[in-house]
């Protein structure tokens, strides 16, 4: 009976395998790098500042989120520039890490991980070049509409908040990573081979 060796029994799932390591290595080196309190009062990256760029971005989310949801609700108000409330109580803040920074970070790793196709290196590389900045824009796209979507159930529904929030929406925002990812992969990659 012949084996295989342990490469050519991977090599079918190799893109795959990369996925789930580049994901757990890009989330845990972010957790264990980045720190800051509920409310972004100070961002740090081993220890340095970087306050600035979560503050603009939780900012600009919540800006943006209350103004969609004000062409749904006329009961929404925004008591501060990180804070979207309802008439009836209910409201969510917008903290640092509800930038979408994160998520964009995590697709930036992604992609440059994953492998050229024999003999095509330089063209992946010029397909990476415009999937990393695409991928960022649906990172961008998909953070609003999850908080603006979180926000127009929690009116009604304030006790969904912790729910839709850290399971619901979180692993639909990986899982739409996971899809941009596969396309990529199976689509773009792959016709890379047939120039």
């Amino acid at each position: 009976m012949k084996y295989l060796s342990l490469k050519q029994r991977f090599e079918p799932y190799a893109d795959i395998i990369i996925f789930v390591v580049t994901l757990l290595v890009a989330n845990y080196a972010w957790k264990w790098t980045f720190t800051g309190d509920e409310y972004g009062d100070q961002v740090t990256w081993l220890g340095y500042d970087v306050t600035a760029p979560f503050e603009f971005m939780a900012c600009h989310v919540a800006s943006a989120v209350y103004g969609l949801v004000s062409l749904f609700r006329d009961t929404v108000y925004m008591p501060n520039e990180h804070t979207i409330r309802f008439a009836s109580g209910a409201g969510t803040t917008i903290v640092w890490g509800c930038s979408g920074l994160k998520q964009s970070f995590i697709w930036l790793c992604l992609i440059l991980t994953v492998r050229s196709l024999p003999g095509c290196a330089k063209q992946n590389w010029l397909n990476k070049l415009w999937f990393i900045p695409l991928g960022w824009v649906a990172c961008y796209a998909f953070n609003i509409l999850r908080i603006f979507l979180i926000a127009l159930l929690i009116e009604f529904h304030p006790t969904w908040f912790h729910f839709l929030h850290d399971f619901v929406f979180k692993y639909l925002f990986y899982a739409m990573l996971f899809g941009l990812w596969v396309w990529f992969v199976e689509k773009i990659r792959s016709s890379s081979s047939t120039h």
